[in-house]
């Protein structure tokens, strides 16, 4: 009722109002719209058509301009709507991968990708089922389909390098990586993995190279010394692999940088030796592997000059040099335990007993020790301690058990498990050669004697 008589006011007033108008304004206002045509009306009347039409234009416009916003809102609100239910279902496909029911998970992933074929997080979900099927091609292809989509999606270029990794297409893994550090080369995530890739197929030189960009690029504090010791052992690999390629003199330089650097780099020592002795300069390596002994103490020096000297055919050059490490290293079991074992080998055996029972003495029980021992008295016809010290080098007391081994991890165990503590696995503990006494051949079958019979 209040809009009706409002209404009735507002007419009241124009009426009013277009009445004075009117009354003030008595003439005609005749309007030309060709030469010959022309149209005479009332000032009054010509003036409110024009306000008239002006008011009609206006309210069509916002009527139009409020039509096509709500046709807008209202195709907004339904694609929120799509995008909010392709989501949710996006979620619960992921939820139902992340739990291990798989057949549910790829039913809800294909819906989502029906409803919507340009989502690429969907693409990499679909992808991590399809692999655990063990449909690596078909996770492959819909990663390729996610890259089109998003060429430069990070997510989408390491999901698609990993799966490459896992189905051994190592060539494509490094592809993808190499795409990864077009777009941000700097991703340390990048350099690492195609690092380890060129490690894992001995391409140092390419492996060498990225080190040094993870470096520049900052490893972080905590990893910093890793870093640092991981690109000295590249840049040995890379000069080991020009020793045996004959760059006998490139090498040779880098080994002696790299000892420079971390005097306590074993393989830059032994390998040093290596260079010397492929120039025939023999008392250089001797003294290089001789020093590195000395220096680091480690068993790979003694290997090195024992092999030299008796290929050489010069054991008593052999035995001068481990006397005076012994006059330097008195308490060096090590040393007393190859010692004894280069005495054996030249039939010294008293000598050998004598090393051999000293380190035993320390409370040192590795099989072989044992094993020395067992030969050593075996030469001296001590058939007994012979006997002992072969039953400690296998592990054999006096019951005779046999070891059980996992048949997963080969962990092994002098009793039955039922869990393996190496791997985790239940029931994998069996007697030890199983799998060789399995598949051997089964023995002829003795043809039975019967009574009476001889053979």
């Amino acid at each position: 009722m209040i809009t009706i008589a409002l209404f009735m006011f507002v007419f009241i007033i124009f009426a009013f109002c277009f009445l004075y108008f009117w009354g003030i304004n008595p003439g005609d206002l005749t309007v030309f719209l060709a030469d010959d045509y022309s149209i005479t009306f009332p000032i009054p009347i010509i003036l409110i058509s024009t306000i008239l039409i002006g008011l009609l234009l206006g309210n069509g416009v916002h009527i139009f301009s409020l039509i096509g916003h709500t046709l807008s809102h209202w195709r907004r609100d339904r694609k929120e709507k799509k995008v909010q239910e392709i989501g949710s279902i996006y979620r619960e496909g992921v939820g139902r991968l992340l739990s291990g029911d798989i057949k549910k998970a790829h039913s809800l992933l294909q819906k989502a990708l029906d409803k919507d074929p340009a989502r690429a997080e969907t693409y990499i979900a679909m992808a991590s089922v399809l692999l655990q099927e063990g449909k690596s091609e078909e996770g492959v292809n819909l990663l390729l389909k996610a890259k089109n989509i998003d060429p430069k999606s990070l997510e989408v270029l390491f999901k698609l390098a990993t799966t490459y990794e896992e189905i051994g297409r190592f060539d494509a893994a490094a592809e993808a990586y190499q795409d990864i550090l077009l777009i941000e080369k700097d991703n340390r995530k990048a350099l690492r993995c195609l690092r380890e890739l060129h490690i894992a197929h001995n391409r140092w030189a390419e492996a060498l190279e990225l080190q040094k960009q993870v470096l520049k690029v900052g490893p972080g504090s905590n990893r910093l010394a890793e870093e640092k010791e991981k690109l000295l052992s590249l840049r040995y690999e890379v000069a080991r692999q020009a020793l045996e390629d004959e760059e006998i003199d490139k090498a040779k330089s880098e080994f002696k940088d790299l000892i420079k650097e971390d005097s306590k780099f074993v393989p830059a020592r032994v390998s040093l030796g290596d260079a010397y002795l492929a120039q025939e300069r023999t008392d250089d390596a001797i003294k290089v592997w001789k020093e590195g002994y000395l220096a680091l103490g480690k068993s790979v020096f003694l290997s090195r000059l024992e092999d030299y000297f008796l290929n050489a055919e010069d054991p008593s050059a052999l035995l001068g040099v481990y006397k005076e490490f012994i006059d330097q290293r008195d308490n060096d079991l090590v040393l007393q335990l190859f010692y004894g074992k280069l005495c054996l080998r030249l039939e010294m055996v008293d000598d050998a007993l004598e090393q051999l029972f000293a380190v035993e003495s320390s409370g040192v029980e590795t099989p072989q020790l044992h094993l020395l021992l067992a030969e050593a008295h075996r030469r001296r016809n001590r058939i007994d301690e012979s006997v002992d010290q072969y039953k400690k080098a296998l592990g054999i007391d006096g019951r005779l058990n046999i070891n059980y081994v996992c048949d997963k991890c080969n962990t092994v165990a002098e009793t039955w498990q039922s869990r393996c503590p190496g791997c985790g696995s239940w029931g994998s503990f069996s007697v030890a050669g199983r799998q060789q006494i399995l598949s051997a051949a089964a023995p002829i079958e003795a043809r039975p004697i019967h009574h009476g019979e001889r053979e």
